[in-house]
Formats: C-alpha cells, sequence, structure tokens
C-alpha cells in the first residue's frame, strides 16, 4: 500500500504560482511513476505532469511552459510548481503514484483545491 497526501492548494489570481506537494509513505519502493491530475467541475480527471523514478517527465500541452514537476527522493515527495496559472487552472489536482510490475496499481491522494480567480 501507498499512502498519498497533497498540500499546497489554495486562492491564487490570474498570472501568480502555487507549489503543490505530494508526500508518499508506505510502500514506496514500488512506485514507478509519481504525477499530478487535475478534475475541474464537471469534467474528467486529466493528466498534468507525471515524473518517472527515472527522472523522465511528461506534461499535458495545456501546462508546457508553466508547470514544473520535480521530485526529492530523500523526502518522498513530488512537486509541482504552477507559474502563470489561468482560471482554466482551476481544479482539484490529485497525487498520482502508479506501481511497475506485471499487475500495474494506481494509488490516489484525496485531492487539493486549486483556485485561480480575481
Amino acid at each position: 500500500q501507498v499512502q498519498l497526501v497533497e498540500s499546497g492548494g489554495g486562492l491564487v489570481q490570474p498570472g501568480g504560482s502555487l507549489r503543490l506537494s505530494c508526500a508518499a509513505s508506505g510502500s514506496i519502493f514500488s512506485i514507478y511513476t509519481m504525477g499530478w491530475y487535475r478534475q475541474a467541475p464537471g469534467k474528467q480527471r486529466d493528466m498534468v505532469a507525471t515524473l518517472t523514478s527515472g527522472g523522465s517527465t511528461n506534461y499535458a500541452d495545456s501546462v508546457k511552459g508553466r508547470f514544473t514537476i520535480s521530485g526529492d527522493n530523500a523526502k518522498n515527495t513530488v512537486y509541482l510548481q504552477m507559474n502563470s496559472l489561468k482560471p482554466e487552472d482551476t481544479a482539484v489536482y490529485y497525487c498520482n503514484a502508479r506501481t511497475s510490475g506485471p499487475v500495474v496499481i494506481h494509488y490516489w491522494g484525496k485531492g487539493t483545491l486549486v483556485t485561480v480567480s480575481s
């Protein structure tokens, strides 16, 4: 089992910045990829950014150049630095951990709300 706890959400004005954190605990040795997803009201949950254990990153087109995902192995924490925020970035942001192996398991945090509004 892997437990994920997000923090760092809140209200920010358009053009502002926020940094989300996700602390992982439990069977972290099984994690292959960690990432951030978001879900706006009435919409599906979409991938925002992912980071593999090897350091490879992947971003949704809508956030490329504005968001940066990074990790701190010593703290078992992954971050999402969000700059130049737009109202359309408003959503609940969920941390995700994906395991490797023949059976892939996805773990989710409870989510943190990001609201971009003036």
